[in-house]
């Protein structure tokens, strides 16, 4: 039987906010796996001892992200790792919406500040900052142009803890019909599912958000599955993917376009969609299999 191991983050002392973890264990043991959770960053792991690791809910590996890259690395050395470890060293870091773009894929519009650049900040547009590397909302906020000085102490404190900063416009749409995500397994649609707008006005970019309000689900249009199937195939070795999801949001013109492609440890939102339980598990099964 095979041994598939979970990758999640260390709680430390507060519940896990992955609702889905214990269920996706229970779901594996039950199709005749031997299936653990375990944190990423365990010192004691044998992570060769398994057929597959799953990466799941390695939540904080954005403020570790060369730490996350090297153990994904180590991983991929002794055993089959879910996503490979190049796709998600590529997904690792937003610079990957530039390469999507350069594909012809639509995008958020979006540009790069690193440490050291100035902060050329939009006059004339509401438009959001946010770390390159990051998860959750954390380190992001929306500005008008009016809130510059507040959007260039934002700047300055992740400059100062090695952050490049994205900048994109912030795009009125979101208020209304808010974020889409369509998840997919080894290619093809899983389900989807909606979200209001995370960015509230006034919000300080260090405060806690909540990532997925008014999550719901979602049936794709064909424009959204249309986008969504381009980006995937713009993947470097997208024929490795075992799961990714796409988070689109509309243009000015009505159209969706990629907000992020999360290939790392999306997640699958399987507490609302629990009728695509049992083809997840056939998947992550299979592909412990295939080890």
């Amino acid at each position: 039987m095979p041994r598939i191991a979970l990758a999640t983050y260390d709680p430390g002392t507060e519940p896990s906010k992955d609702r889905d973890l214990p269920v996706l264990v229970e779901a594996l043991r039950a199709a005749g796996a031997v299936a653990e959770a375990r944190h990423w960053d365990d010192p004691g792991a044998d992570w060769g001892g398994y057929d597959l690791v799953l990466i799941r809910s390695t939540w904080d590996y954005s403020w570790r992200a060369e730490e996350f890259c090297a153990w994904v690395d180590r991983v991929g050395e002794v055993t089959r790792i879910a996503n490979p470890a190049g796709i998600v060293r590529w997904n690792t870091d937003k610079r990957y919406l530039g390469d999507l773009a350069a594909a012809g894929v639509p995008t958020v519009p979006t540009r790069y500040l690193a440490p050291g650049d100035a902060a050329d900040l939009p006059a004339g547009h509401e438009y959001v900052i946010k770390p390159a590397s990051g998860a959750g909302a954390r380190f992001a906020a929306r500005y008008t142009p009016a809130e510059h000085d507040t959007a260039v102490r934002q700047l300055a404190r992740m400059h100062a803890e090695g952050f490049t900063a994205m900048v994109q416009p912030y795009l009125r749409s979101i208020d209304v019909s808010g974020e889409r995500a369509l998840q997919f397994v080894c290619g093809r649609l899983l389900h989807a599912s909606r979200k209001g707008a995370v960015l509230a006005p006034g919000t300080p970019y260090d405060a806690d958000k909540v990532a997925h309000p008014d999550l719901r689900r979602w049936q794709p249009t064909d424009a959204e599955l249309a986008v969504a199937e381009r980006a995937l195939a713009a993947v470097p070795d997208a024929s490795g993917l075992l799961y990714a999801r796409v988070d689109l949001v509309d243009g000015d013109d009505g159209q969706p376009r990629v907000m992020e492609l999360e290939l790392v440890e999306p997640n699958l939102f399987l507490f609302l969609h629990p009728d695509s339980l049992p083809h997840v598990t056939r998947e992550v099964v299979a592909a412990a299999e295939r080890h």
